[in-house]
């Protein structure tokens, strides 16, 4: 069985993740419009409708973005994808990921989370993660996951200009005997 990039059957108690859809747009935009969104992003004029469209063009060329549906109301709340797909070293990225603020500190990420990871390591033996230098939310959540911070390195994220990212990896067998 191959690696689905984006699977119609990723869900949980309380999210479901759908393949995005270029129809998913205003939805998403009006999640991403909300600047706290992105207080600590290394690109933090997300928020601007022309920096969106950027960003949502290339998960949807991505062939691998969700939008992330809350389960006990069937609203968006946010999106996530897999990249970086490498079928010789068993590895992918997870990333591009927000959730609105209104489900920030309710378990959402972590549950997003754990599915992806989940599924990836059905295929894979090792998953990163690429968090900006300066997004502190972020590395205490992937660092909650298990992950370690492997390297820092300049990264371009598309259609963006280079920004200081840290690398974090999961490996499959770290993740197996925490699951335990």
């Amino acid at each position: 069985m191959s690696f689905n990039l984006q699977p119609t059957y990723l869900e949980n108690e309380l999210i479901q993740l759908l393949p995005l859809k270029a129809s998913d747009f205003e939805a998403l935009f009006e999640i991403a419009s909300d600047p706290l969104l992105w207080e600590q992003h290394p690109n933090k004029d997300r928020y601007k409708k022309e920096v969106f469209e950027v960003v949502f063009k290339g998960a949807i060329e991505s062939k691998g973005a969700f939008i992330v549906i809350d389960k006990k109301n069937k609203l968006p709340i946010g999106t996530s994808r897999y990249y970086d797909f490498n079928e010789q070293d068993k590895s992918i990225a997870i990333g591009y990921t927000f959730i609105s603020r209104s489900h920030w500190g309710k378990g959402y990420n972590s549950f997003l989370k754990d599915l992806m990871l989940n599924y990836a390591f059905t295929y894979f033996n090792t998953v990163f993660l690429h968090v900006g230098a300066t997004n502190y939310r972020s590395q205490k959540a992937v660092e909650k996951l298990g992950a370690i911070k492997i390297k820092e390195f300049e990264m371009a994220y598309v259609g963006e200009a280079n920004r200081l990212n840290f690398l974090y990896e999961v490996k499959k067998e770290n993740w197996e005997k925490r699951k335990l």
